[in-house]
């Protein structure tokens, strides 16, 4: 016989079972018939061989089955292992994701996050780059749009996961401030966008009441790029004495810098990370930084995917709170 198989149809588990094509197509996504008739269908698929055509479910259905995972940066550890657990999670007999990395471009990742909307995402999960781009509210009146760590202010119908900073960076600038330091800098990530991000304004807030004479730094995840932001920042003539750094990622660049130029921590600088890396432990010496339950937090963003694509409903806000996680990275400035 030449050529190759037909491929068997709906039609073909119709004749099997007696039934009607759509009431195999209901069947075999289980939305109706009783449960005996349910597995009678999937029964006669099994035996035929039939597996559904995903192009054509899509049609059918208005889905295309694919989740966006829309990251800031990937060079970020943190952002690696939210991506791996969502990736793993969000995947279901129906479901995928497609993980993007937008590199710290804010303007690339409007564009992706349009790209995934032509392409029709069931949803996009998003860890914005710059919350505040009006495009979000287009983009989420297009597709379910959750957002993780920051608010989209502009996208009115929305679901959020968001880090509660007012928490963390409260509670890291003031450890410092108790430690005895009062010339702080907060390494925050770089960007393309002039407007302040709501960690950033947190911090100027927090460090005004605390008297501290805080500087705001942008820096990259990437080692080389952390190394070489946190280089210039210790060489500079009012060198702070005490770091927080808005990802363990950019605290390893500081620890990079400050052994090539013979500076001590914590005796001659304090830091803290902000997101509790499993290597942060490992360092010398360990690091100080946020612990944030990851796995409640995946959690939150399915039960929001899954509300969104599957019933239409988008449940709104949730908020997850940060542990700090003593080490051996946090002392008294120098000479304090």
């Amino acid at each position: 016989m030449s050529g190759s198989a037909r491929r068997p149809t709906l039609k073909d588990i119709a004749a099997e079972t007696g039934l009607s094509m759509t009431a195999v197509s209901y069947a075999l996504r289980g939305l109706h018939g009783t449960p005996e008739t349910q597995q009678r269908v999937q029964d006669a698929a099994d035996r035929l061989g039939y597996s559904a055509d995903p192009i054509a479910r899509a049609l059918a259905s208005g889905r295309s089955g694919s989740v966006g995972v829309l990251c800031a940066s990937l060079e970020d550890l943190w952002q690696q292992r939210l991506a791996a657990a969502l990736g793993r999670e969000l995947l279901a007999p129906d479901r995928n994701a497609w993980i993007i990395d937008s590199a710290d471009d804010a303007e690339r990742q409007l564009e992706l996050a349009q790209h995934l909307v032509d392409h029709r995402a069931d949803a996009i999960v998003l860890i914005p780059i710059d919350p505040a781009a009006k495009t979000w509210a287009k983009i989420a009146r297009e597709v379910p749009v959750i957002a993780i760590g920051d608010a989209l202010p502009a996208a009115k119908a929305k679901s959020e996961v968001l880090f509660d900073n007012e928490s963390g960076i409260s509670t890291a600038l003031r450890t410092l401030a108790a430690a005895g330091h009062s010339r702080v800098a907060v390494l925050s990530p770089s960007r393309r966008v002039e407007a302040e991000r709501p960690a950033e304004e947190i911090a100027h807030r927090v460090a005004r009441d605390l008297g501290l004479d805080l500087r705001v730094v942008p820096c990259p995840h990437d080692l080389a790029g952390a190394t070489e932001v946190a280089h210039a920042l210790l060489i500079s003539t009012d060198r702070p004495t005490g770091i927080l750094a808005l990802a363990d990622s950019m605290a390893f660049g500081v620890y990079a810098a400050s052994k090539d130029l013979g500076i001590t921590i914590p005796a001659d600088l304090s830091l803290l990370g902000y997101d509790d890396q499993p290597m942060s432990q490992l360092l010398d010496p360990p690091l100080s930084t946020f612990h944030w339950p990851l796995d409640d937090l995946v959690t939150h963003v399915v039960e929001r995917v899954t509300s969104a694509v599957d019933t239409n409903r988008r449940v709104r806000r949730t908020t997850v709170e940060p542990t700090l996680v003593q080490r051996a990275s946090v002392g008294a400035p120098p000479g304090g």
